[in-house]
């Protein structure tokens, strides 16, 4: 179907893709409670799955409830490498023993950042772009500000974010770190992990890639590209719920090389002996700090599955599928409003989100948000509209982009 066809069809065509979706079973295993809204921000929250809400009063009331203390021996202690290891494995290209699930995506990062920081002694200067998350550029500039280290920011089209060759430029024998977001926040643009990592690797520094908006929704191979660290949140395409734990990934050939900074007790050998002075725990066991938060680690670990269950390759095409139709209707509907896309045209390089670019697109926001209709602003001139494949459906995209087409016809 071309732009102009989607353009002149009517929304019985999006139902019609939705029909034919694969997955449109798993539509019905998520939490509708919002009385017709149309949800275009599952890449900031994730909607509630329905098994959720059973397996959190079964902790509370059966676990919990019953087994009190004891259940920290009984399965709790294990959940942050267990639920590791299943979204390592199935989701992330990585092998057992390299994914904890813990903390934050802010504590992850310090922690990674750190580490990588210390095992690159006498390096001068971290990598990054302007464009860059914010909690990952604030991070990475506290670390430099208490170490003395520079920040060498590449200024990027923020369509389209760091390519190879921008990197290079700015690599060399003073680079300790070298960060990025996998999928970047705005405008989805896919960097190249396999050749930033390699070129990161040829000037002898580490990387650090933020998953935050390509974990659930598309795949990635973290071993494959010899990615050295990774960092992503589960709230978002893996519906883990609010204040989800976040995950780190350390590549195995450096557990026995990097000290995170934050030295609490389940990182320590042998953590209820409760011993004198700290002395690190084997493996990814020793990025760990604090008591797991079960309540979080149960939901995410729903979420997980159900995205597993789905299979990330579907997800994928569908996600693709989503953002074509989505970039139709603004290439038909909106274009001659005034909104452009700035997301990148080849489904190859852009992620599960459409950012559409207008000059009143934070007074947009706020009235398709009045209206029923849920997305995102970002500054400057951004209306987001994220696409969770297994919960978001092309009617969806029809009706939230219908929308902000009326509220555009009105003011024009």
């Amino acid at each position: 179907m071309t732009t102009m066809d989607v353009a002149n069809s009517d929304r019985e065509s999006a139902a019609a893709l939705d029909r034919a979706d694969g997955l449109r079973r798993f539509r019905d295993r998520f939490v509708f409670a919002d009385d017709g809204v149309v949800y275009l921000d599952g890449n900031s929250l994730g909607r509630a799955p329905r098994d959720t809400v059973v397996q959190l009063v079964d902790v509370v009331e059966s676990v919990w409830g019953s087994r009190l203390i004891r259940a920290w021996s009984e399965g709790w202690m294990d959940l942050p490498l267990r639920i590791g290891d299943r979204l390592g494995t199935s989701l992330l290209g990585a092998a057992p023993g390299q994914v904890a699930v813990a903390d934050s995506t802010t504590v992850c990062l310090y922690k990674l950042a750190s580490a990588a920081l210390a095992a690159r002694p006498g390096r001068t200067e971290i990598v990054t772009d302007r464009d860059n998350f914010p909690t990952d550029r604030y991070v990475l500039e506290s670390l430099a500000g208490d170490r003395g280290l520079t920040i060498r920011w590449i200024e990027s089209d923020p369509a389209r974010g760091p390519e190879p060759d921008e990197v290079a430029a700015v690599t060399g024998s003073r680079t300790a770190l070298v960060s990025f977001s996998h999928v970047a926040y705005r405008s989805a643009f896919v960097l190249d992990m396999q050749a930033i990592t390699r070129l990161a690797h040829d000037a002898g520094a580490l990387t650090l890639w933020d998953l935050c908006h390509s974990a659930g929704a598309m795949p990635v191979e973290l071993d494959a590209n010899e990615v050295d660290l990774a960092v992503g949140c589960t709230y978002k395409y893996l519906n883990g719920g609010p204040g989800a734990p976040a995950f780190l990934y350390v590549r195995a050939e450096h557990q026995r090389e990097l000290r995170q900074p934050i030295w609490g007790w389940l990182g320590r050998r042998e953590a209820f002996e409760m011993g004198d002075g700290y002395e690190r725990a084997e493996g990814i066991t020793a990025m760990l700090s604090g008591t797991p938060p079960i309540l979080g680690l149960t939901a995410a670990g729903v979420g997980i599955e159900l995205v597993i269950e789905a299979g990330i390759a579907a997800i994928r095409e569908k996600g693709i599928a989503l953002t074509e139709f989505a970039i139709a209707l603004a290439d038909g509907w909106l274009a001659p409003l005034g909104v452009s896309v700035a997301s990148p045209r080849d489904s190859s390089r852009r992620g599960a989100h459409v950012a559409l670019a207008h000059p009143a697109a934070r007074t947009l926001c706020a009235r398709l948000i009045r209206d029923g209709v849920v997305v995102d602003f970002r500054a400057p001139d951004v209306v987001r509209i994220g696409l969770s494949p297994l919960s978001t459906s092309f009617t969806d995209v029809w009706d939230g982009l219908d929308r902000l087409r009326g509220l555009l016809e009105e003011e024009a």
